[in-house]
């Protein structure tokens, strides 16, 4: 066996209905907080489901300040408002509360209030110095794993993102609490769902990092997906299938945070960057062709994750791995979400574009099963219009 690492956060809470003692666990954990910063964004604060962990901070003696300006794909300046709102009121403590993008910018908020470094100076892997500030984070969609992960994405100029990785990127305490996802609409259900079953798809085949642990998170995770996500869908209000999609969320986030992702994450980020597509769509239009094009390399591996949802499949690790490409076909197909990149706005004159935008995510395309060049990255593109 092969050395290897591995890091997550150090307490996880899994409940339904956690959220509500979101006080009393901040005051178990961190007793001397008396101030803290709640990141969020505009559109989960009015649903109001912000006020029953608000009230049990309020009740539990911490002083809290809501910053809900994140948007979707945020960009710098809205890290760097939640920056300032946290110096302004000298919080102590941060609060990731709402999807993957609240998640990003409240890891980035913790890091960056005590004014040790500036944003620019921390993309890439490894350059975060210093400590933090407490962090605790609360998903409300089950896909990005964000509260479990080292990395923070930030949209850096028209269409460009870049990341921060990063061991102070992990929180202190997750709660995963799949009351807060009941009112998810079933296309951000889907899309947020394969966006998860694409993070241990990935892990389970990274080139370079891949090792025990990983695997075995990402084959449970990939199990509770895709057992649960059509069903997620079609009836929003089953806490059953909500509470088994955030937790595989969460295992596929452990797994992709320690073997990192791949060629679909790369070629996923330029369609979002520059035609603003959700990031668990833009996954989901390239996976099968991204899948196809790493079989001559990643057979045996996709066989395997066959296994894991049609267990007792037989026949070769081709036939097998063609058969997980058309179990995830047919689970995308029952969500209803868009399948080509014509459907999102993308046609044949793009795809150069693309192409040189997904050869720029060198950090992703490096893990891959398969070497990818731009004239790969072109065909894959087009097989998916």
């Amino acid at each position: 066996m092969s050395a290897f690492q591995f890091r997550t956060v150090p307490h996880l809470i899994i409940e339904a209905g956690a959220a509500a003692q979101l006080g009393a666990q901040v005051a178990r954990h961190f007793p001397l907080v008396r101030r803290a910063l709640l990141v969020t964004d505009a559109g989960f604060l009015r649903t109001g489901q912000a006020a029953l962990p608000l009230h049990s901070l309020q009740a539990a003696g911490i002083e809290t300040h809501v910053f809900s300006e994140v948007q979707a794909d945020p960009p710098e300046a809205v890290v760097l408002a939640g920056v300032a709102m946290a110096q302004m009121f000298h919080v102590e403590l941060i609060i990731g509360l709402g999807g993957g993008s609240s998640l990003d910018v409240a890891k980035l908020v913790a890091v960056l209030a005590p004014g040790h470094q500036d944003l620019a100076q921390l993309y890439g892997i490894g350059n975060v110095q210093g400590q933090r500030l407490p962090l605790v984070q609360l998903p409300t969609t089950a896909g990005t794993g964000s509260e479990v992960t080292n990395i923070a994405i930030v949209t850096t100029g028209a269409t460009t993102k870049m990341g921060v990785v990063a061991p102070q990127l992990y929180a202190d305490l997750a709660i995963l609490d799949a009351s807060l996802t009941l009112g998810l609409p079933a296309p951000v259900t889907a899309t947020t769902g394969i966006d998860a079953m694409v993070h241990a798809i990935e892990a389970y085949t990274s080139r370079l990092l891949k090792n025990p642990l990983s695997d075995m998170l990402a084959t449970q995770a990939l199990s509770l997906l895709s057992a649960n996500l059509v069903a997620a869908c079609q009836d929003g209000a089953s806490l059953p299938a909500r509470q088994a999609m955030l937790l595989g969320a969460m295992l596929a986030g452990q797994a992709f945070s320690n073997a990192p992702v791949a060629a679909v994450h790369a070629l996923a980020y330029p369609i979002g960057g520059l035609f603003h597509v959700p990031h668990g769509l833009s996954n989901a239009l390239v996976l099968p062709h991204v899948l196809r094009f790493n079989l001559s390399h990643a057979a045996p591996l996709y066989a395997q994750l066959a296994t894991v949802l049609r267990p007792g499949i037989t026949g070769s690790d081709e036939a097998r791995a063609n058969t997980l490409i058309d179990i995830l076909h047919d689970i995308a197909l029952a969500t209803g979400i868009a399948r080509t990149l014509r459907e999102v706005g993308i046609d044949a004159s793009d795809l150069d574009r693309l192409a040189d935008a997904a050869m720029l995510q060198t950090r992703l395309l490096g893990n891959n099963p398969r070497a990818v060049t731009r004239d790969d990255a072109r065909a894959i593109y087009a097989a998916a219009l």
